[in-house]
């Protein structure tokens, strides 16, 4: 009975995709970040907490402007592949998405206040803007499989019933209605009772997906050096977010062993969500001494205005020849939305002109994300968040290692699971491993940085929920992506 429950719950909780947006898994989609930014970065798999001098850094710890000695401008080209390989009934299936976006463009202007030796003293003071790519939204996933227990027909007859026709949901149930795919079950004495055209299941159950977009930070950066011992910087982020989903779930019957004359149908959803968010950023650096420097940062949670677009249609066909297609009107909606804060220790070993070690850790609850709006209270969503997330760490380490005007660099990050232990299935905890490397030539006044991470991780969700909870099939994905970035950096 243990086991039914937690099956149970997790099954209301973890990724509805048929139930309206603004539910526990956008909110962490938005709260969570990504290996990306400048090449340099990105190789050293972003420990730069206590190391500074690179202009990603001023989205995590924004001391690291302090570390300038010169003025610096940086552009950041980046290719972005994603590779899921999603396992549905017994059926593996891989699917891939490109693109190139940019993860840096940011200027950094160095004034010094300090020529002399003195320990005392503010040395420089320096102003940065610009911006960093702190998530990648694109990927593709493909699932298919013979489900013989049930159908997503049967989650629209659940919801349907006690329900009179012109009441049902614009968006979902009536779709179905007016397809003729669930119809009034006239042999039912409960009044408003619906039936499904699969019955018993034995379909065979596709769907594909599409999404794109990404979350941008705009910096406003400052930060001063005391003594070329204290580093202290903060920065206001301006953070905006564009997520689109178009989606097609499809149900068939290409055996014709269904009882029925149902020969298939289509469900499309399209979502897009825009966003724009503000946050503060404080960081410090102590150069202990020549060989060590420790750092910490405090980042302020991101309150975000979102707006939805949204929209779904249905399409039908039956063995006799008919056909039929309904949409849905065209859906918005504005709410708001806070994600979690962080807090990041840092440390740093630097290792003569030879090269470095470094390493950070990252605090962050996943379950303190929340929603609100004026006329919406989200209590099921925000309860969901609590229930389902929970605290994380997120550990990553760097290495550079030089050799004339040539650097080399490694880095490794883990990104602990963001769910609580009754929401964890086997083999899909959404962890994720980040291994990076990199090569750097640097003169005088110019560089060039080469980057490149693999990140592995998995998740899983369930095509759509129902009260025997234990017959939903889940689809759990292998997610590989490939990040490939080359910075351009004039100093001054």
């Amino acid at each position: 009975m243990k086991n039914s429950n937690r099956l149970f719950f997790s099954l209301v909780l973890v990724v509805p995709l048929i139930a309206d947006a603004q539910t526990s898994t956008d909110a962490l989609r938005y709260s969570q970040t990504s290996t990306a930014g400048t090449a340099r970065f990105t190789s050293m798999g972003g420990a730069f907490g206590a190391l500074g001098g690179d202009f990603s850094a001023l989205s995590w710890n924004p001391a690291g402007i302090a570390i300038y000695r010169k003025s610096e401008f940086t552009f950041t080209p980046s290719l972005y592949l994603n590779n899921t390989t999603s396992a549905f009934m017994n059926n593996s299936i891989s699917s891939n998405k490109y693109n190139f976006n940019f993860g840096n463009l940011g200027f950094v202007y160095t004034r010094m206040l300090s020529q002399n030796d003195d320990p005392t003293g503010w040395k420089n003071c320096n102003f940065g803007i610009g911006i960093n790519r702190m998530n990648n939204f694109h990927s593709s996933t493909v699932y298919q499989g013979i489900n013989p227990n049930n159908s997503m027909l049967d989650y629209f007859v659940e919801h349907a019933n006690g329900t009179t026709p012109e009441n049902l949901d614009p968006f979902y149930e009536n779709l179905p209605y007016w397809t003729y795919l669930i119809n009034p079950d006239t042999l039912n004495p409960v009044p408003n009772s619906y039936n499904s055209a699969i019955p018993y299941g034995g379909e065979l159950q596709r769907r594909t997906s599409v999404t794109k977009g990404a979350i941008t930070e705009l910096v406003f950066s400052f930060g001063a050096n005391y003594g070329n011992k204290l580093y202290f910087g903060g920065t206001v982020g301006f953070d905006f977010l564009r997520y689109v989903e178009k989606t097609k779930y499809e149900e068939s019957d290409p055996f014709q062993n269904i009882p029925t004359d149902f020969n298939g149908f289509s469900f499309n959803q399209s979502l897009t969500t825009i966003g724009a968010g503000i946050n503060l950023k404080l960081g410090m650096i102590y150069r202990a001494s020549d060989w060590a420097r420790v750092g910490f940062a405090f980042h302020t949670p991101t309150f975000y205005s979102m707006t939805d677009d949204y929209s779904n249609s249905m399409e039908s066909s039956f063995d006799n020849g008919d056909h039929y297609t309904k949409d849905s009107p065209q859906g918005a909606y504005d709410y708001n939305l806070t994600t979690p804060m962080r807090a990041i220790g840092s440390i740093a070993f630097i290792i003569g002109k030879m090269g470095l070690v470094s390493a950070d850790y990252e605090f962050v609850d996943y379950s303190a994300a929340s929603f609100d709006a004026s006329d919406n209270s989200f209590f099921d969503a925000n309860d969901a968040i609590q229930k389902k997330y929970t605290t994380a760490g997120n550990l990553k380490v760097g290495t550079e290692w030089r050799y004339e005007n040539f650097s080399f660099r490694g880095g490794y990050a883990m990104y602990g699971t963001p769910l609580s232990a009754p929401f964890q299935v086997s083999g899909s905890d959404m962890s994720r491993n980040c291994y990076s490397l990199g090569l750097g030539i640097r003169d005088q006044d110019y560089f060039i940085d080469f980057g490149y991470v693999l990140s592995q991780g998995t998740d899983y969700f369930y095509p759509y929920t129902l009260s025997y909870p234990q017959k939903v099939p889940v689809v759990q994905n292998k997610v590989n992506t490939h990040n490939f970035t080359v910075t351009f950096g004039i100093k001054f």
